[in-house]
């Protein structure tokens, strides 16, 4: 995948697509299950850094797949300062490739991974099967860099 996905999801914000933020950078950030304490931690660290992403002329968006009524409550429980996509179908989950067969499991895996699109939403960076703490700022570093 070069291009930001057009695929329409449900968000916090109505339907939303990545290609609907173009002219920003995007970093769309993708997680297993709300609520969980990596995927809060990750989520916490993303929000506590959001402040510096803007100044980077930067959105973050979060995905799973997870409901949009998962979403509410998660960032209101937190506070989170940006977007949450609900792919609960797994449409996106499937073209970024980050579902993975875990033996035994009947369910796919969500491989925890972020995507980095610049403002003409060409994909620049990708971070596969990260580790949540330290991440954000690990994304924020590659973008003070590189955009």
């Amino acid at each position: 995948m070069e291009k930001i996905c057009p695929m329409k999801l449900d968000s916090l914000d109505d339907k939303k697509s990545i290609d609907d933020y173009k002219g920003k950078n995007v970093v769309l950030y993708v997680y297993p299950k709300d609520n969980t304490s990596a995927c809060t931690t990750e989520a916490i660290e993303f929000n506590m850094l959001k402040d510096e992403f803007k100044k980077h002329d930067t959105v973050i968006l979060g995905l799973s797949r997870d409901s949009i009524k998962s979403h509410q409550n998660f960032r209101e429980k937190y506070e989170l300062d940006f977007n949450l996509l609900a792919d609960p179908n797994e449409e996106m989950l499937k073209e970024l490739g980050v579902l993975k067969e875990v033996k035994g499991r009947k369910n796919l895996k969500v491989v925890r991974s972020t995507f980095i699109f610049d403002k003409k939403g060409k994909l620049i960076k990708e971070f596969r099967n990260v580790k949540a703490k330290g991440h954000a700022q690990e994304v924020l570093n590659y973008i003070k860099e590189n955009l």
